[in-house]
Formats: C-alpha cells, sequence, structure tokens
C-alpha cells in the first residue's frame, strides 16, 4: 500500500496497473474510515479491481463553516485501518491539489439536489459533484463505489456520470450497520456517550414505519416519524422524506409501482445523523 499525495505520481501508478490488465477501482472517503468504508473496498477487492483510495475532507461541499472544522479527521488512524484489504493506493491530497484555483462549475442536478439534503444543505451536492468529477479524472476508474448510506448522494453521483459521459460503473454497496441498528457514519464518532447511547432510535423507528406500511399511508408514516423522533429529549427532525429510488419524487400512495426508500436527517444537538431504508 502506496501513499500518494499528488497526482502526477497517482496517474503514472494507476497507468502502469492497467499496463498490466488491472481494471481500477476508486473509493473517495472522507477519512475517519469505518466498517462501511472497508466493506467498499472489500467489495472492490472481489471485483479484482486496483484499488484507489482516496482520503480527502472536501471543503466545497461543506454549507456550514463549523462543520467543516468539526469533521473528524485521524490519517495515522485511517492508514492503520486500510491494511490488509488490498488496497493499492491511498491519495491524500492537500486542498491545494486538488482546487489550485476556485472551482466555479455549477452542475444541473435538478431535480435531484433540490430535495431533501439539498433542501437544508444548499450547494452541498454542487460541492460533491466539483470533487467527484476531480477524483474521477484524477484516477480515471472503471467503478467507483459508495455507500447507500448517502443514498441520495448515490442518486446523484450516478446523473453526475450519466452527464458527463463517462464510462465509470458506480457501485452501490449496503448500509452497515452497528450492532445496536446505527448507520455506520464518522459522524458517529462526534457523538458524547449519551448521544451515541440514543442514536439507534432513529433506526429503530425507521423499522417501525416500514412494518406499519400497510397500515398507514405514505403521509401518516411521515407523520408518525415525525412524532417519534421529536418527542425524544435529545432530537430535533430535520426532514423524513418516502421517496422513489430514482427521481427522489415524493411517494403519495403505496400503489406506485417505483421502490420506495424513506430518507431521513436528525440533529442531536450539533451532531446531524442521515439515515435510509427501503419499504418493500
Amino acid at each position: 500500500m502506496k501513499q500518494i499525495n499528488h497526482i502526477p505520481p497517482l496517474q503514472k501508478a494507476v497507468s502502469d496497473a492497467r499496463e498490466k490488465g488491472k481494471t481500477i477501482g476508486l473509493v473517495p472517503t472522507m477519512g475517519a474510515l469505518h466498517k462501511g468504508h472497508i466493506s467498499l473496498i472489500n467489495t472492490a477487492e472481489k471485483n479484482g479491481d486496483f484499488i484507489v483510495v482516496s482520503i480527502f475532507v472536501n471543503p466545497t461541499q461543506f454549507n456550514n463553516p463549523d462543520d467543516l472544522a468539526r469533521y473528524p479527521r485521524d490519517l495515522v488512524s485511517d492508514l492503520r485501518m486500510l491494511v490488509g484489504h488490498g488496497v493499492e493506493i491511498v491519495f491524500v491530497p492537500a486542498v491545494e491539489e486538488m482546487y489550485p484555483e476556485a472551482d466555479t462549475r455549477q452542475f444541473d442536478l435538478s431535480p435531484l439536489d433540490q430535495v431533501m439534503e439539498g433542501k437544508f444543505r444548499p450547494g452541498h451536492f454542487n460541492g460533491v459533484a466539483q470533487i467527484v468529477s476531480r477524483l474521477f479524472e484524477a484516477v480515471q476508474p472503471d467503478r467507483a463505489y459508495f455507500g447507500q448510506k448517502d443514498f441520495q448522494q448515490l442518486a446523484v453521483i450516478r446523473k453526475l456520470v450519466d452527464q458527463l459521459n463517462l464510462d465509470i460503473e458506480i457501485i452501490g454497496c449496503p448500509i452497515i450497520r452497528e450492532a445496536d441498528g446505527l448507520a455506520m457514519s464518522s459522524r458517529n464518532q462526534l457523538l458524547t456517550p449519551e448521544q451515541r447511547a440514543a442514536a439507534p432510535h432513529i433506526h429503530a423507528v425507521l423499522q417501525k414505519a416500514r412494518a406499519l406500511k400497510n397500515s398507514r399511508s405514505p403521509r401518516e408514516l411521515q407523520a408518525m416519524v415525525k412524532e417519534a423522533i421529536n418527542n425524544h429529549p435529545l432530537m430535533q427532525l430535520e426532514y423524513f422524506e418516502i421517496v422513489d429510488d430514482q427521481e427522489l419524487k415524493p411517494i403519495v400512495s403505496w400503489d406506485n409501482s417505483a421502490n420506495k426508500v424513506g430518507c431521513i436527517a436528525v440533529h442531536l444537538s450539533e451532531i446531524r445523523l442521515i439515515d435510509n431504508i427501503y419499504f418493500h
């Protein structure tokens, strides 16, 4: 496993791998790695890819400077976690490497970037598109791996690849959860012990909503989830939406033939957690 900090040697290493007949798999991360990230890498390893993991906390996708400053960073721990998982290259660029000048590109991601995360974090997905497109340009992967916890992001990236006409397979990998149901997230590291003990309530409420699908309308389930979250003394619901899994349009009736997913964002004090669940 080799750490590379600059794009030219990264591209040379990838080119050498291609000459040996390797396919290139990219796992983009913002560090603070956990078992969810490792599951993406394991999937890439099963596909036989030459694996590149990027670690970069992208400033352009944070609409809140405090959130950017608070985001957990521990490169030593991250590198230690990657050992033994088939990773060939860890790409750890500085901000100046990825953005030698201000990125003023605006991507047309509508309507996917107008709802849920996009509504409450204006500019977030444009920043995601900026960094992901730059990583794709630098690495030229055959496949890129993203976790389904960031469900809306996955939909946005699929649209981005389609718009840019990139020959990259986007692979969504299942949510990895703690034993108590909490979706693994780098932000979990920021939770106090009291908040961490409370956090599994989010997934429990989603599971209850799914269990009640046959007896409640989508709107009734939204009201139930809102009440169940806001009645918890440590939690405040930002949104809970039931949408189709392609265009993220609201589901108003279970008769809709689309695959349906419930997406949620919850504040535990200043820490914001997201999760989702399919309504099968």
